[in-house]
């Protein structure tokens, strides 16, 4: 997504998160759908696994996840859950973030007005970097 500040624009937050794919990959096999439907909402878990080698998308998601926690500066908790934000894609395939009602007050409450993520795989490494921006 391009989103463009005008003059005076700012970045509020950032954060960012590197996995190993096999800690996802290991959850996921111990877990199976527990841990999938706690973490990722119906959207994600849905283009995910319809990959032939899911766990390093799963794992950039979670990566994400994790990325826009510490943008808000909050961590996984009360404030924000695994399942506040959803990763999709936009025109162009780039990532977006979806937030719920949950994940919109607190994004009000912190004065930004978007959430750009950006996401990276390999076969064993995923990380995700997140900002807040206030357009």
């Amino acid at each position: 997504m391009n989103i463009e500040l005008p003059p005076g624009g700012i970045l509020l937050g950032l954060g960012c998160d590197v996995i190993e794919v096999a800690r996802v990959r290991g959850v996921v096999e111990r877990q199976g759908e527990r841990f999938l439907a706690r973490v990722f909402t119906d959207e994600e878990r849905a283009y995910c696994l319809a990959k032939p080698h899911p766990h390093p998308h799963l794992a950039a998601r979670f990566a994400a996840k994790e990325a826009i926690s510490k943008c808000f500066t909050t961590g996984i908790g009360a404030e924000l859950n695994w399942r506040s934000m959803s990763i999709y894609h936009g025109a162009r395939m780039e990532p977006l973030v979806r937030l719920d009602e949950k994940g919109q007050a607190l994004l009000r409450h912190v004065g930004a007005t978007h959430v750009i993520v950006s996401l990276s795989h390999t076969e064993t490494v995923a990380m995700a970097t997140a900002a807040l921006v206030r357009a």
